[in-house]
């Protein structure tokens, strides 16, 4: 049994279970903040709805870290369990999670000229006019200070997390 690797796994998934919680918390005071910034822009704020830009944890944003957190428990139960697939799916699961990771760090680095992009993308000319930089700040803004912290926790947390339990695996 690879108690290491599956207790390493266990944080993961709590780590990425925290991502749509703390949207689901606050998402819609970012969104208020995000609409203020719309209005001191003069667009619109029915752009988001029209574009189906969202703040809370609906779609995606609740889906992907709970199918990651659902994947990374089941590996963490083969572990438990000492079942043979176990070092197999740790060593293709964590990978995968520790390369996602990095993209989600890479998209948080250049978020102002992602959003850019994709709202250029949209088509949608009043989109298009948004000022990026601070409508994205007026948003992060709404979140407590804590959850920057915690932003930085979790990415450790699946960081360390993936490369103990490959490590774990691979001594086992």
């Amino acid at each position: 049994m690879n108690t290491l690797a599956a207790v390493m796994q266990l944080l993961v998934a709590v780590a990425f279970v925290s991502i749509p919680v703390v949207r689901h918390r606050y998402g819609p005071a970012a969104k208020a903040a995000a609409v203020a910034e719309l209005r001191r822009q003069n667009v619109r704020p029915e752009v988001l709805e029209e574009n189906k830009l969202r703040f809370d944890a609906g779609g995606h944003e609740t889906a992907a870290p709970a199918t990651v957190a659902t994947i990374m428990t089941a590996t963490a139960a083969l572990n438990f369990a000492d079942a043979g697939l176990a070092p197999l799916t740790t060593w293709i699961f964590s990978s995968l999670v520790l390369l996602m990771n990095a993209g989600i760090v890479y998209s948080n680095f250049t978020a102002v000229k992602s959003v850019q992009a994709a709202f250029r993308r949209k088509g949608d000319p009043e989109l298009a006019r948004v000022e990026v930089a601070p409508f994205l700040k007026a948003a992060e803004n709404a979140f407590p200070r804590w959850v920057r912290a915690q932003t930085y926790i979790r990415n450790t947390m699946v960081f360390a997390g993936s490369a103990i339990a490959l490590v774990a695996v691979s001594f086992a």
